[in-house]
């Protein structure tokens, strides 16, 4: 023990007496500011062997060792040492991100049929009482866990089927108990409908689709990520969900290869809110009282009355001045001329294709020329030419009763639509052939 005490006390006073000859060396060498800096490197080096030492205990300890200095001349040091490191930290780097990859997916990750499936055991098994969640998957018959169970009840929760009264506990909506148990005729469809129009995302789709046909594969989903902000690498599994979900609720009409969805809008069926919509695509296009909206449309009735019926509130719905060939602007003059003037100074234009009037396809062909945006309406598909069918195209039905109102919402929404967003309203080809 003594011959331990013995060398620690020899290699003290040697650490000692060499501290002191550095520092008589660097006095003579540098002079005072030498000195002064061999303290501060004598207080980083004590500091980074003792990180959480106070100052008056650093200069104690270097004093003792022949290194003269007083706490807050430690104390400057460390603070210069904490400046150094806080500089050092490297910096995050700020890439700029696309809308489409920052933007969470908010849809449901189940199809509507299969987010019944929780609502529905608990409607059997338990008499549609609140539940736990634990609880609700012994009545699936299945292990509850945090990943696709908890997931399942979510899509159930965002199709408007499952509340959640506190954490952990769920109970079925009124909308579940009128699907699971209607108590009327077409009351379940009418609440998986309801169901459709609550799901984040999807809802949007149906409404910017509802009364159209989809468009091609390709255009679809360049469209639901442009427009809707779907993540790119979840589109296949947004289109399957949202397509399965459609088909449950009836919401669309398949022919060959075409997908028309169908518009229940007008008819209080569904809380569309075609208000909000317009003044939502309004608030991104900017007209004013004098702009015109150009309607080329057969002058012969029926189709002729739609102008007062239809048309013209629907193109004021939007905001804009409506304008027809036949009795707006017909006077004195070359008819030619005025038809030309009417489509030139149009901020947009709508075409009325039923029927296949050639007068119509005449004007159109001198708006496509112009690059004029144009809102395609129809009520019978046969009457679209193909090379216009990659446009979008209002199909309207005259047996449905609510025909005229969803006709005048849509035409409104469309018109501020293709003034936003002019490329899905114009014809490409004119462009592409002559360059």
């Amino acid at each position: 023990m003594s011959s331990k005490k013995f060398w620690i006390g020899f290699i003290r006073k040697l650490y000692t007496n060499l501290l002191g000859h550095v520092h008589t060396v660097n006095q003579d060498k540098g002079g005072p500011e030498m000195a002064d800096v061999n303290k501060a490197q004598a207080v980083r080096d004590y500091f980074s062997k003792h990180p959480k030492a106070k100052p008056q205990e650093v200069a104690t300890a270097l004093t003792s060792d022949g290194v003269e200095v007083n706490a807050r001349y430690v104390s400057s040091i460390k603070s210069k040492i904490k400046s150094k490191k806080t500089k050092a930290k490297p910096r995050k780097s700020k890439t700029k991100k696309t809308k489409a990859s920052v933007r969470q997916a908010k849809y449901p990750r189940h199809n509507l049929e299969r987010a019944l499936r929780i609502p529905l055991a608990i409607l059997e098994q338990n008499a549609g009482r609140e539940c736990s969640e634990k609880e609700s998957a012994a009545f699936v018959g299945v292990q509850y866990n945090r990943g696709p169970y908890a997931s399942e009840i979510s899509s159930a929760i965002k199709f408007g089927l499952l509340e959640r009264p506190t954490s952990g506990r769920i109970k079925l909506t009124e909308l579940a108990k009128v699907i699971l148990r209607p108590q009327e005729k077409g009351a379940d469809q009418k609440g998986l409908r309801e169901a459709v129009l609550k799901a984040p995302d999807i809802a949007d789709v149906y409404e910017h689709y509802r009364g159209e046909n989809l468009p091609d594969e390709e255009f679809f989903k360049n469209a639901l990520v442009d427009k809707f902000g779907i993540p790119q690498e979840k589109l296949d599994e947004f289109k399957a969900i949202l397509m399965d979900s459609l088909r449950y609720a009836q919401l669309v009409e398949e022919t060959d290869d075409k997908c028309r969805v169908i518009d229940v809008s007008g008819a209080g069926e569904l809380p569309v809110d075609t208000d909000a919509r317009i003044k939502k695509l309004g608030k991104g296009v900017t007209v004013s009282a004098e702009d015109s909206c150009f309607v080329m449309m057969p002058f012969a009735d029926p189709h002729g009355s739609y102008y007062s019926k239809v048309y013209e509130p629907a193109i004021r719905k939007a905001g804009l001045r409506p304008l027809r060939a036949d009795d707006e602007i017909f006077g004195t003059g070359k008819i030619i001329d005025q038809i030309w003037s009417g489509i030139n100074n149009a901020k947009v234009l709508v075409a009325e294709l039923t029927t296949r009037n050639p007068n119509v396809f005449y004007e159109l062909g001198l708006a496509h020329a112009l690059k004029k945006p144009v809102v395609l309406v129809s009520a019978n598909e046969p009457d679209v030419p193909f090379d216009l069918k990659h446009i979008r195209v209002i199909y309207y039905d005259v047996a449905d009763p609510f025909w005229g109102n969803k006709l005048i919402d849509k035409v409104a929404e469309n018109v501020l639509s293709a003034l936003k967003n002019p490329e899905e309203a114009q014809f490409p080809g004119i462009t592409e052939t002559q360059s």
